[in-house]
């Protein structure tokens, strides 16, 4: 091993390179070292269709790209993680073989006997919270695995929406379809941002020279409905803006339940598919995450296995299959429904690699529960005339090994907030009713 004082040795638990296949190359000058029970490990976890089961095969492809060309023998020397290009890791990759056993014991014991021997001290690296804290217990140094990080706080994610300053708004010159606006000095006003204050409520169309263009929002409050729907707030008018504005392919909602993230979208998904004609039909789908009791194999074909995980969306479709008019009767509300249901499509995540969406407003619910890799893989079936939304609650996270600074979703809002075709609100005022927003901030 290196007997550089400024070099450590890294031990990966399986829960990091499961979750992150390219961890073996995020450690940059310092050494990885991966004992024998984690490849008995990835070994196991390879079959089947899930994201540990792509990612551990994912896993065993780099490793045997790595060892082209080894030895046996070579190997006690370890085999570089870079080929000395600029940005490649400059450390090498050991593995530890003299121990016995399988899973987190043996880990341990791999990481107790790098230490007693000479070398850099290692460091232990997992995602499994338990696994980390019988680690210091046992004298070995231990990490969270925080490379994939998006951000350090989360509260420095944009929120989409601002005050606009009096200053700003004095200054202000009319132009065709908005206002030339200075930016103050102190702000990074983006494309597609929201500003607000008492006179005006815009959103951010250019910026150049200091000077930011801002064009005025549609009031869905008072005036115009979304296919029945009116905000209530602020920031679900500037959500039902972002929604309906045919420019902007991404939109991203991000609030706590009762906000309204899932009514407005769908209204907005419905009133461009029927009214419009803008798009062929609504697609949604979810993260798969139970938060209670896993109820097992569900009977069906995909549509029906999805139903049950897709409450929050159909409750909000009975909503709004209501005509406006009780006209009609018992029959007008049940044709309205099934007009509906037959334009709205429930998809799984696990069936999306490889296909396409053509013309479809495709709705990404509980978004907070994926990884970047499984958002990655959903934004980019987005074809031609397609808009994706997604929505999600960043303090509800159920997926394990995720956290608030490393969901998908968090990965999404703040790699494409600077794309001149996405939009971003969070939205702050819970709507469902007086009993749901008290029980919110007491309990």
């Amino acid at each position: 091993m290196t007997e550089d004082a400024q070099r450590r040795t890294y031990v990966l638990d399986t829960s990091v390179l499961v979750h992150d296949p390219t961890a073996l190359f995020r450690f940059e000058e310092h050494d990885v070292c991966l004992p024998a029970a984690v490849l008995e490990e990835l070994d196991a976890a390879k079959e089947g269709l899930s994201e540990v089961a792509r990612n551990a095969r994912q896993v065993s492809r780099f490793l045997d790209a790595l060892l082209t060309g080894s030895t046996p023998g070579s190997l006690g020397d370890g085999v570089p993680l870079g080929h000395g290009r600029p940005g490649d890791p400059s450390g090498v990759l050991f593995f530890e073989t003299n121990g016995h056993g399988h899973g987190d014991a043996a880990i341990l014991a791999a990481a107790g006997r790098l230490r007693e021997g000479p070398g850099a001290t290692p460091v232990l690296v997992s995602k499994d919270i338990n696994l980390r804290i019988r680690a210091q217990v046992a004298g070995i140094a231990a990490e969270d695995y925080e490379s994939d990080r998006v951000i350090d706080d989360v509260d420095l994610l944009p929120t989409g929406v601002a005050e606009l300053p009096e200053a700003s708004w004095a200054e202000a010159q009319s132009a065709d379809g908005g206002w030339w606006v200075p930016v103050p000095a102190d702000a990074s006003w983006r494309l597609n941002q929201c500003l607000y204050n008492d006179a005006v409520e815009a959103v951010v169309r250019s910026v150049s020279d200091g000077q930011a263009f801002l064009a005025p929002v549609t009031d869905y409050r008072t005036g115009n409905a979304v296919w029945g729907v009116r905000a209530r707030n602020r920031e679900q008018n500037f959500a039902l803006h972002l929604l309906m504005d045919p420019g902007i392919d991404l939109v991203t909602l991000l609030g706590a339940a009762g906000t309204g993230k899932t009514l407005l979208t769908l209204a907005a998904g419905l009133a461009q598919t029927m009214d419009q004609g803008r798009y062929r039909e609504v697609i949604a789908t979810r993260a798969t995450v139970a938060i209670g009791e896993e109820i097992g194999y569900l009977p069906g074909t995909e549509e029906e296995k999805m139903t049950p995980w897709m409450g929050a969306l159909m409750d909000n479709l009975e909503v709004l299959s209501a005509p406006e008019s009780t006209f009609g009767g018992d029959w007008a509300r049940a044709a309205t429904a099934d007009l509906l249901h037959s334009r709205v499509r429930i998809r799984s995540l696990s069936f999306m690699r490889g296909r396409t969406f053509l013309e479809k407003f495709v709705i990404l619910d509980e978004a907070q529960n994926l990884t970047a890799k499984q958002m990655k893989t959903l934004i980019t079936r987005a074809g031609p005339g397609t808009k994706v939304i997604c929505l999600g609650n960043i303090g509800q996270i159920d997926t394990p090994y995720l956290t608030e600074s490393t969901s998908g979703l968090t990965y999404v809002v703040d790699r494409l907030k600077d794309w001149p075709h996405s939009g971003h609100v969070t939205l702050q005022r819970g709507e469902r009713s007086r009993l749901a927003d008290y029980a919110s901030d007491v309990l």
